[in-house]
């Protein structure tokens, strides 16, 4: 009779748990009153036009002729959520879109199918504090815009310092923004050199305006955005803006990076046994925040060059980011004594130079252990 290996050499196989996945910030949710969807469904993804007519649309709802266009943008979007406004109650389009927001956590943008002044306003307000992070897109044709009547829906939203919306004026094509949505959710694949403006892009489907030069003005003035000629050559969306003049490109990036930091800090924590109140472990949590300051380097967010900011713990200002940014953090000697027993790390700092108009970023990150 053999005598067993495990009495000399034991062997065991632990496998670590999955680390979690996050959203990928690359599909839109259009909302609409079609009844094709149960109330109670709320939300359902479609991955195109002709997946939604084997699920029952017909393809003359304003839903539909939404997703045509979003998927009818270069590069292609490959997916799109279609919500359900329950129009037949009390139901307001902001509780509405409050309600798809609840029933689903991946989408990012949202477009709302005939939406009046008054819903633009109020999805707007409730988009700024959303969660997880979202995007309004909408459209007007309101000739108050282009004339610069005081008081109109751009106007309005730019004094709101909206943040997270997306006006476009448009008086000749239904669901003109739709297609700006389309595009910035097929553009964001996440590979190496993806990031991409809004802006001098073409809207597939989409007719140009036809407008003065005083009135183009008028409406970029609002922070708002046009699809129109320039030169007699170029069919052109300017400028990629949101409410407040921050460009698209810019929320979506720093959207992104922020919620990939939380959620590789996040992993760190649930796929580790501990990570000590020591030096070692604050460097544990630098190397989770590393990861995904890289990607977005990898992604083109991120580009070396000369701090100009403040400076922030041993960054000077004057000094060379060579990657594009740091991970700085406060040392664990330095902590207060309520921060220890509350099992708090020392800030951390992630100074961040961005290809982009916003050029200095500062990322602050405490985790609760």
């Amino acid at each position: 009779m053999t005598q067993s290996l495990n009495d000399i050499v034991k062997v065991t196989v632990q496998v670590s748990p999955l680390s979690a996945v996050n959203n990928t910030f690359d599909m839109g949710l259009i909302v609409g009153k079609s009844t094709v969807l149960a109330a109670a469904t709320r939300v359902k993804v479609y991955s195109g036009t002709d997946d939604m007519l084997s699920d029952g649309w017909v393809g003359t709802e304003q839903e539909y002729l939404a997703a045509q266009m979003y998927f009818g943008q270069r590069p292609r979007p490959n997916k799109v959520a279609i919500g359900r406004w329950d129009g037949s109650g009390t139901e307001t389009a902001v509780k509405a879109i409050t309600a798809c927001r609840e029933a689903n956590t991946d989408w990012y943008a949202v477009y709302l199918c005939g939406a009046a002044k008054a819903d633009i306003i109020a999805i707007a307000e409730y988009i700024e504090t959303a969660s997880p992070m979202s995007t309004f897109f909408y459209d007007t044709k309101d000739a108050e815009v282009s004339a610069g009547t005081a008081g109109n829906v751009m106007e309005t939203l730019q004094k709101a310092k909206r943040h997270r919306t997306f006006g476009q004026y448009c008086s000749t094509t239904t669901y003109a923004a739709v297609a700006a949505m389309g595009y910035a959710m097929g553009a964001n694949t996440g590979l190496a050199n993806s990031a991409f403006t809004l802006a001098y892009k073409s809207e597939v489907g989409v007719q140009p305006e036809a407008l003065t030069t005083q009135q183009v003005n008028t409406i970029l003035g609002y922070n708002g955005n046009v699809y129109t000629n320039y030169g007699a050559t170029y069919n052109l969306l300017v400028r990629g803006s949101m409410a407040d003049g921050v460009h698209f490109d810019e929320v979506l990036n720093l959207d992104m990076l922020t919620t990939d930091i939380q959620t590789s800090v996040m992993n760190a924590l649930t796929t580790g046994p501990k990570i000590p109140q020591t030096e070692e472990g604050v460097s544990l949590l630098v190397t989770a925040i590393t990861a995904p300051c890289e990607a977005a380097r990898t992604r083109g967010v991120i580009a070396p060059g000369v701090w100009k900011g403040a400076p922030v713990l041993g960054l000077k200002t004057g000094d060379t980011l060579s990657t594009g940014y740091m991970v700085l953090a406060d040392s664990i000697a330095n902590q207060s004594q309520a921060d220890r027993d509350a099992r708090k790390s020392p800030p951390i700092y992630v100074p961040i130079k961005m290809a982009g108009a916003i050029e200095h970023v500062v990322i602050g990150v405490v985790v609760n252990r």
